[in-house]
């Protein structure tokens, strides 16, 4: 899967995130997107980086999800400070 898809897939997690997370979530749809297509992205290149991908191997959906929801957790606690 290439750079396309993994923001493709991004694009559905970073909602499907949004949703899954408690608790309130006072950004965007935008802002939502692109945390979502951040943790597909970061869960892509930090599972190569471990070695549970292989190059060019993207993240799956749930890769993708967990990685999405990490990044809305941590967005939340900076944004309390």
């Amino acid at each position: 899967m290439g750079i396309i898809g993994t923001i493709f897939i991004g694009l559905i997690v970073g909602l499907l995130a949004r949703f899954l997370k408690p608790g309130d979530d006072s950004m965007g749809w935008i802002m939502t997107i692109l945390l979502g297509i951040a943790g597909s992205l970061a869960a892509t290149y930090g599972g190569q980086a471990l070695g549970i991908y292989q190059a060019g191997q993207g993240a799956g959906f749930i890769g993708a999800l967990v990685g999405a929801i990490i990044l809305l957790v941590i967005y939340g606690l900076i944004r309390k400070k």
